[in-house]
């Protein structure tokens, strides 16, 4: 029987990490995913660095050698040295797609999500520092991040939009790299600059579970995830991308983040059996992943253009459910979420340096 990890990559999706430890990149545990799980990438977020920061004493060696620097220089170093062995580890998915996958990705601070001009110069020095051609920066699709996102990516800094919610944010996320790529086709720059789109969605379940009765317990995700995908499909086969391709450009593809089951009651691959599409991304969790790679099932497509959707949307408006103002409140805690992970992780950093003084 084939492996279902092997059958979703066969229907058209890349099957991502999301999470990175030094122990896995140095036990082949990360290696092993990449050639028994079907593994082709890695995203990481401060969440995921704080965890593993300090979660154990793998990084403390690392620490005392950076010397009486910032905790963010230190951090950014460390989670670049982890980034590269990812990025090698994945080389071989990238020469062999040409570029299209074998990505892994690292996050501009948190504490940046409201300033374009001080992303832009981050984004631009990490991809710089980084200096391998497989990394993705993460920036967030909020408003300021709109801005930045168009600047790098016609800067030709591979981009991750990440904390995407809602249709409406992901168009924005959409447009600002399509004009990115534009200015540089005006500029007669070449038109290979990697991207990905994010959507977070067990947030939205998570979000409205107690409000709504148990029959749309674990459906707002799925509708909305419907919307963004037929933009996506509108968005492949419109003329403005189809020029940019005709020139050179490579499709930003859609991702689907955020896919751990947060329900006990729910089915534990709940979010990567019903979001199956061509041309698509689903970064999981580690717990996600060996839970699919074990009883998952790949067998049926996202339907376009489902009839469905709207009415489960209406039944959500009816239950006093805003969805768009819901989007941008959850693209808000998403952020202040990743701040506190970001002040975590950088007390962290800071007390082990004092700890080693």
């Amino acid at each position: 029987m084939e492996h279902p990890t092997r059958t979703l990559n066969g229907l058209g999706q890349s099957l991502w990490l999301d999470n990175i430890t030094r122990s896995m990149l140095g036990d082949g545990t990360l290696l092993g995913y990449r050639e028994q799980k079907n593994v082709t990438g890695l995203t990481s977020n401060p969440t995921i660095f704080a965890q593993a920061i300090k979660g154990g004493k793998d990084y403390d060696a690392s620490i005392r050698a950076a010397g009486q620097v910032a905790s963010e220089t230190v951090f950014f170093g460390l989670a670049i040295d982890d980034l590269r062995r990812a990025a090698a580890i994945f080389e071989p998915v990238y020469q062999h797609t040409h570029g299209v996958d074998g990505w892994v990705s690292l996050e501009v601070s948190p504490l940046l999500a409201d300033d374009t001009s001080r992303t832009i110069e981050q984004a631009v020095a990490l991809h710089k520092q980084a200096a391998v051609h497989n990394l993705f920066i993460k920036v967030p699709g909020t408003p300021a991040g709109i801005g930045a996102i168009e600047e790098l990516i016609f800067r030709g800094v591979p981009i991750n939009v990440t904390l995407l919610f809602s249709p409406e944010q992901y168009q924005a996320a959409a447009d600002a790299w399509l004009r990115g790529l534009e200015r540089r086709h005006a500029a007669g720059l070449d038109l290979d600059v990697a991207s990905v789109a994010s959507v977070f969605i067990s947030r939205w379940d998570v979000k409205v579970v107690d409000k709504v009765p148990a029959e749309l317990h674990n459906k707002l995700g799925f509708a909305v995830c419907g919307q963004i995908y037929a933009k996506y499909r509108q968005l492949l086969d419109s003329p403005r991308l189809q020029r940019l391709q005709n020139a050179g450009a490579r499709v930003q593809r859609l991702l689907w983040a955020s896919t751990g089951t947060k329900d006990p009651k729910a089915s534990d691959v709940l979010y990567i059996e019903n979001l199956i599409a061509p041309l698509t991304v689903n970064t999981m969790p580690e717990k996600t992943l060996l839970a699919f790679a074990d009883h998952g099932k790949a067998e049926h497509l996202m339907a376009l253009n489902d009839p469905s959707i709207a009415s489960t949307l209406a039944r959500f408006e009816a239950a006093g459910i805003q969805v768009e103002a819901l989007a941008k409140t959850l693209q808000e805690e998403g952020a202040e979420a990743f701040v506190k992970s970001w002040r975590e992780l950088l007390d962290t950093i800071s007390e082990r340096m004092g700890a080693t003084a």
